[in-house]
């Protein structure tokens, strides 16, 4: 059963991975730490310093309101007061005693703030009057205030985001770009969006990708002039050969160099396509692909595949598969099981089955003496042969089952080798 990440490791990984989530982050993170470096500032300076510029003008104003309120003082004064301004008032003497806020503990306007703060004063009758902060207007709707703070906040952020998201989109462009490149794909270059840091990125990687498409086809074209120049020798020589005298004496030697030349030509054919298979770029010829009749056609033309025994899943799938390669596929399997699993009592057999989630395997095998363990996991490496195939009379340099492993995996699929005790088991997987 598979475990499902940790939402709170889930959400880790991606502040990781996501640039834009660690530049929002520390956007917000800035934008918090300066409004608190300014509210403690702000905060700082004004109790330090406002009180002695305040006072006299504030005493002033007391004074007037305690003139106001009479003597003795008037509650109805008073309420009217506090109704008026955002201010409380606390009568306390021998005649009223009276407080605009008795549910609430007293809060003068600075430091100090109470009984014997110089915001209290004291009439000619006896009677003590103190003032302090009354219902501010923003605390008669705190709900509605904190949200539009919150919204505005949120909003903010929002606008980071779509802001970092537009500035950093030339990165999604170069990934997309890189995985084109990567797959041989240099017919679409990076889009150029903007000419900054990012956009200078964008264009020396289109400058790479175009510098390397050109050094692959450059590659290519060496790959076919070489196989030109080597092949057309060997074919002059061959029909040298063949048109030398049929002498009885020199009817061997024409075979032996006849066979060498073949070899010779199927070695630079083998080459070619094993380096061409070898790309990260190999361009496939794909089209729809009956694999059942392609593995019946090629048995057909083998001259001894009238001993090969035929496995073939009905309702198989098309696939889209390089026609000439999967035939080269199937050949070079088909001709191993017969050349080391021809003289069992068994004949050998290819089967055909589908895999999820839709793809094909191939299994190829033949009921001769196997392979020893140690030798299994070579027997897909370029020019190796085991010990029991060094023999020139066997036929072969080793390139078959590489040639193979090579075509499956341009397909997406894999080459599996095992014993089958006895035989050989060679399964090819294909995917579209």
């Amino acid at each position: 059963m598979t475990r499902r990440p940790h939402p709170h490791r889930h959400w880790r990984h991606r502040w990781r991975h996501s640039l834009r989530l660690r530049l929002i982050t520390v956007f917000v993170l800035l934008a918090m730490a300066m409004a608190a470096v300014f509210l403690g500032g702000m905060q700082r300076a004004f109790s330090d310093g406002w009180r002695g510029a305040a006072q006299p003008i504030v005493g002033d104003y007391m004074d007037r309101l305690v003139a106001e309120l009479g003597t003795p003082p008037d509650v109805a004064r008073a309420e009217a007061l506090v109704k008026r301004l955002p201010i409380s008032i606390r009568i306390e003497g021998p005649a009223v005693n009276w407080d605009s806020h008795p549910q609430r503990r007293w809060r003068g306007f600075g430091p100090g703030s109470g009984r014997g703060d110089w915001l209290t004063r004291s009439t000619a009758d006896g009677h003590r009057v103190s003032f302090g902060l009354g219902t501010l207007p923003w605390q008669r709707e705190p709900h509605g205030i904190g949200g539009l703070t919150l919204a505005l906040l949120l909003l903010l952020i929002v606008i980071a985001y779509v802001y970092v998201r537009r500035l950093l989109r030339p990165l999604d462009d170069i990934r997309a770009g890189a995985e084109r490149f990567g797959r041989g794909a240099f017919d679409q270059p990076i889009p150029l969006r903007r000419r900054d840091e990012l956009g200078d990125l964008a264009q020396r990687i289109n400058t790479m990708a175009h510098d390397i498409q050109g050094m692959l086809d450059a590659k290519r074209a060496l790959l076919l002039a070489l196989s030109h120049e080597l092949r057309s020798p060997l074919t002059r020589a061959r029909l040298n050969a063949e048109l030398l005298p049929a002498t009885p004496e020199g009817v061997a030697e024409r075979a032996a160099l006849l066979r060498d030349l073949a070899e010779m030509r199927d070695l630079i054919s083998d080459l070619l396509e094993s380096e061409r298979l070898a790309s990260p770029h190999v361009a496939l010829q794909r089209e729809p692909v009956d694999l059942p009749a392609l593995v019946r056609e090629v048995v057909a033309e083998h001259p001894e595949g009238g001993r090969v025994v035929l496995d073939l899943a009905e309702g198989l799938p098309l696939l889209a598969l390089d026609r000439l390669r999967i035939r080269l596929l199937v050949r070079n399997l088909l001709e191993n099981a017969l050349r080391y699993g021809g003289d069992a009592a068994e004949p050998p057999r290819i089967a055909l089955r589908a895999v999820a989630p839709s793809g094909i395997e191939l299994e190829v095998r033949d009921f001769g003496p196997g392979v020893d363990a140690a030798q299994l996991e070579r027997l897909t490496e370029p020019f190796y042969r085991t010990d029991s195939a060094r023999q020139r009379a066997t036929g072969g340099v080793g390139l078959g089952m590489y040639l193979c492993r090579l075509v499956a995996e341009a397909h997406g699929g894999t080459l599996a080798v095992r014993n089958a005790q006895p035989g050989l088991v060679v399964t090819a997987r294909l995917m579209p």
